[in-house]
Formats: structure tokens, C-alpha cells, sequence
């Protein structure tokens, strides 16, 4: 008895099934789109114009924050002159997770921006929405200053064999030229962790107030925003450390006033960074 044969009765399941193959094509990102803003040398300058301007516009919140990075500032001398060898990550930890700490000073910037009226509680109460995606972001910022608190005691206990120097031993050290070598490597230590924090939180933090977005996206975005605008970031960090140095001098009380001007600045530096193509 004949059997009757179809065209591909003589190819295998696997090839029938390749033939009638169409690939997936994942549809569009239904998500809000943002553009990573080309940046110019007079932009950070524009920022902190602008923060100052937040600044004069709500005092009593200027002034709350003020105090909490003074008390900050007393926090990490009195590290300082008890446990030496944590206190130059501490220190440098705490200028670039300022804006962490900032985060009301961000709400009083974005309320500004939108005509909306300004409100202490909401100010400082600011973080009870975004909650997972501070935490997660939060998390991994935590982890980055424990290996740099680490890497920092490795290098002591490399050049200080003989135990953790006093702090006037620690001063010592940093002023002796003998010790050279000793600065160059806990600098390009420190600069190596400095370059990662200030990458994943320049304009993440602010991005997830803004737009309620996850910590991923967020510092993703970051690290985006600092790769498109190497220099200009590099000038932007420098200005931000240059400011906060001369606030500790005496005793960190340029930290009254300075602290709060560099976390507006730090919401004009996100929204001029960040351009978002959709009209919420």
C-alpha cells in the first residue's frame, strides 16, 4: 500500500521546527525615557548657583540640616583622636555620601522647582516613599565603605607593622616626607573607592526621589551621567571636596552653611544631568 508523503516528510522535526521559526523581538519600553545630558566646564558653577539660591529660600530647613552635618563633623574628631586609622575613609566617606544625607535638602530643591510649598515634615520625612530602593542603594554604598575601611587598615598595618599609629603619630606620618610612599598608596587607595562611591550616588539618590525609580536604573544612570562627562565630573568632585574642606576649618562649623548649599547643588547637578523625554 502507498503512503502518501508530504513536501518535508524527508527533513526531521528539529529542521520543520527551524523553518517556521520567527524570533521575538521584545516590545518597546513602555518606562518614561531619559537622555544623559552633554555637560559643559560652566554647568557646575550653574548648579551651585542655584543651590544657593534654595538655600536663601527656606531657612529653618537650611539651618536643621546645617547643624546635623556640624554634629557629623564633631562625630568624626572625635573618631579621629580615638581610633586614627579609620578616620581619613570616614571622612572621605562622608563627603561623597552627603547626598544620602541630604536627601531633605533634594525635597526642598524639588519643591522649589515645582511651586510647591515649602514643608519642614515633608523635608525631612522625604525617604518614607522610596524606602526599598534607598535601602538597596544605601546597601551597596555601605558595602563600598567597609572594603575601603578595610583597604585603608591593610595599608596602616603594611607601613605601621609595630601597631596603629597614635593620632599624633598619624600626623606625623602624613607630614613626614620619609613616608612618601606611604601617602602615595593610601591615596590611590582611597582615590580608587572615592571614584566608586562618588560614580554610584553623583545623581542616583536625587533620580530615585525624583522618579521613584529602582536602585539599579538609578545607579546605573549614575555611572552613565560620569562615563558621558569624565571632566566635568572630575571638576565637580574637586569643588565639592575643596568646599568641604575649607567648612571644616574651624571645627567644622563651615559645615552650617556650606553642608546644606552643596545638597541643592547636588539636585541641580541630577536634573541637569538627566533630562527625562516624557511630561511627568
Amino acid at each position: 500500500m502507498n503512503q502518501k508523503q508530504t513536501p518535508h516528510s524527508g527533513l526531521s522535526p528539529s529542521i520543520q521546527d527551524t523553518n517556521d521559526y520567527v524570533p521575538y523581538v521584545p516590545p518597546p519600553s513602555e518606562g518614561p525615557k531619559k537622555e544623559v545630558v552633554q555637560l559643559g566646564f560652566a554647568d557646575p558653577f550653574i548648579w551651585l548657583r542655584k543651590g544657593w539660591q534654595d538655600l536663601l529660600s527656606f531657612k529653618t530647613c537650611t539651618s536643621f540640616f546645617g547643624i546635623c552635618f556640624v554634629l557629623m563633623a564633631i562625630v568624626l574628631g572625635v573618631v579621629f583622636k580615638n581610633k586614627p586609622e579609620y578616620a581619613m575613609s570616614i571622612v572621605s566617606g562622608c563627603l561623597l555620601l552627603g547626598p544620602f544625607l541630604a536627601l531633605g535638602l533634594y525635597e526642598v530643591s524639588r519643591r522649589n522647582e515645582l511651586g510647591l510649598p515649602k514643608s519642614f515634615v515633608a523635608s525631612t520625612t522625604s525617604w518614607r516613599n522610596h524606602i526599598r530602593s534607598m535601602g538597596m542603594l544605601v546597601l551597596v554604598l555601605i558595602v563600598l565603605e567597609l572594603l575601603w575601611g578595610r583597604a585603608s587598615l591593610v595599608v596602616f598595618a603594611v607601613f605601621f607593622n609595630t601597631g596603629m599609629p597614635s593620632t599624633t603619630g598619624v600626623m606625623e606620618a602624613i607630614f613626614n616626607p620619609q613616608n612618601l610612599e606611604f601617602l602615595l598608596v593610601y591615596a590611590m587607595v582611597g582615590g580608587i573607592f572615592a571614584a566608586l562611591v562618588f560614580s554610584v550616588s553623583v545623581v542616583s539618590i536625587p533620580m530615585i526621589l525624583d522618579r521613584d525609580t529602582d536602585a539599579i536604573s538609578a545607579a546605573i544612570t549614575s555611572l552613565q551621567v560620569v562615563f558621558k562627562n569624565l571632566p566635568i565630573m572630575i571638576l565637580w568632585g574637586a569643588l565639592l571636596t575643596v568646599l568641604v574642606a575649607l567648612a571644616l576649618l574651624p571645627w567644622g562649623l563651615g559645615l552650617v552653611l556650606i553642608g546644606p548649599w552643596l545638597g541643592y547643588a547636588t539636585w541641580h547637578a541630577y536634573r541637569g544631568s538627566v533630562k527625562w523625554l516624557d511630561k511627568v
